[in-house]
């Protein structure tokens, strides 16, 4: 998969710490810390949009360089 894209945390204090974007992340990209979303390694970000899908609120967006 082409790396076009980024993903970004648009609400950080909207995230509940459900942890279900971590659960689908499929290259270990995100990370919880202090009950919050963290982005621990853009690099590996292949912008599958599994996270932007799954979150209930709308924190997490994958937008175009």
């Amino acid at each position: 998969m082409v790396k076009n894209n980024r993903i970004q945390i648009l609400h950080s204090d909207w995230c509940k710490g459900c942890g279900l974007c971590i659960e689908v992340c499929p290259v270990d990209v995100l990370a919880l810390q202090h009950e919050k979303i963290m982005i621990k390694n853009l690099e590996k970000c292949i912008s599958c949009k599994n996270c932007e899908f799954i979150c209930p609120d709308f924190v997490l967006r994958v937008v175009d360089k």
